[in-house]
């Protein structure tokens, strides 16, 4: 009998540990970045596909689609549009560069910024992504608190402060300041004002990741910080992950050439998917500005309803702030429960959440908080879902001792 060869010895030491196998999506599913199906704009995004392949399809015969590296021309011009409109950006399309999502936003910013032993500032409650990102890059993360306005700036001048007196120049300021993850909050202008001023004092730049910016309930939001920005030292990125769809995997990065420049030269894929960047632009130009009020409405109502439900089946024992956007709640259970020790029981009983340590760098306040996205679910699995995680949440840490007001047994 030959025997398989065994490939374990040959991954190098500090690898990440195996993937688990993909056996579907659990029935009441609140973890990743997903979105509504229901308000995916279908109809547009095949009427779009359609137009430009009849139009412009024979391009995809040469890479770059005959736009250059940094992607198609007429996805950069809407963004150029878009980004002035929305949030007081004036940038041009030789500025901004079409990526695999915004995550290889985060892998193409870091490849061209950081070394192992360099020291970067985020927030404290961040993007999972992020952490991981740097932890595994070998760098020192410095957390900053966050309160329901964003990352306090108290605490930022003392740790830049701090940095400096030990020779330490941070090599930026990771924030996603318009709702942020997994908080949702909404950093001020006279905050972001005040982070600028710090960060041109200290001689750090900023990097803002403005992924779910699109995903206000009032439409209402503070300029960007690279729009406020008079030195040029903020790099932007964004997506159409949220506003559009996930999995067409389709972000950007807006930045001077001095530093675009740089992440270009090791952006070594070839290029983003094509195809995907053309039926964007397609479909945005016309139509982005009307569909993304039908989405926050939506979003919005299903908001509602895990809020009621956790009201309902945790009472006083799940507290949260309401976010002002996005997708995500981000929830405080009493401090006996252990997030990372729920989730296996949870899942068990096929609902899966977001153990709150996985998106903080200060695990230990986090060990009793979890995020929840509410986009993907339906209003139904929302209630049903809400309801079994209050059941084995009881069982596994006596919490919630009432359901509305009954006392469970």
């Amino acid at each position: 009998m030959t025997t398989a060869f065994d490939f374990t010895p040959l991954v190098p030491a500090g690898h990440p540990a195996p993937a688990v196998k993909y056996t579907g999506l659990p029935k009441y599913n609140f973890t990743g970045g997903n979105n509504d199906g229901d308000e995916l704009p279908l109809d547009g995004l095949i009427a779009s596909a359609n137009s430009v392949l009849k139009r412009e399809g024979r391009t995809l015969a040469t890479y770059g689609l005959m736009s250059g590296p940094q992607g198609y021309r007429a996805l950069r011009d809407f963004l150029v549009t878009k980004l002035k409109r929305d949030a007081g950006m004036t940038c041009t399309a030789d500025e901004i560069m079409i990526t695999s999502g915004s995550l290889q936003g985060l892998d193409l910013v870091n490849g061209a910024l950081l070394a192992r032993g360099d020291t970067v500032i985020i927030e404290q409650e961040c993007y999972q992504g992020s952490i991981n990102r740097l932890t595994r890059l070998g760098v020192n993360i410095v957390g900053i608190p966050l309160d329901r306005d964003g990352m306090r700036m108290d605490a930022l001048a003392n740790a830049l402060d701090e940095l400096k007196s030990r020779g330490v120049r941070p090599k930026y300021i990771y924030t996603i300041p318009t709702v942020q993850n997994p908080t949702g909050t909404i950093l001020p202008e006279a905050r972001r004002a005040e982070m600028l001023k710090l960060a041109e004092q200290y001689g750090v730049p900023i990097f803002e990741d403005d992924c779910y910016a699109d995903l206000i309930w009032d439409h209402k939001r503070p300029p960007a910080l690279h729009a406020m920005s008079k030195t040029a030292n903020v790099i932007h990125i964004g997506s159409f992950s949220k506003s559009i769809a996930p999995a067409l995997r389709v972000g950007y990065i807006v930045a001077p050439w001095q530093i675009l420049s740089r992440m270009l030269s090791i952006k070594f894929d070839a290029g983003s998917g094509s195809l995907e960047q053309m039926v964007l632009a397609e479909y945005c130009g016309p139509h982005f500005a009307e569909h993304v009020p039908v989405l926050t409405r939506g979003l919005r109502k299903k908001l509602d309803t895990l809020m009621e439900s956790l009201n309902e089946q945790f009472g006083t024992a799940a507290e949260f702030e309401e976010p002002k956007g996005g997708i995500f709640l981000w929830v405080k259970l009493p401090d006996n429960v252990d997030t990372l020790k729920l989730y296996q029981p949870a899942l068990k009983a096929g609902v899966a959440i977001n153990p709150g340590p996985e998106w903080s760098v200060n695990r230990e306040h986090s060990k009793s908080r979890m995020r929840l996205c509410f986009a993907s679910p339906t209003h139904d699995e929302i209630r049903t879902g809400i309801a079994a995680l209050a059941e084995v949440c009881h069982r596994e840490f006596g919490v919630p001792t009432r359901i509305s007001n009954v006392k469970r047994s």
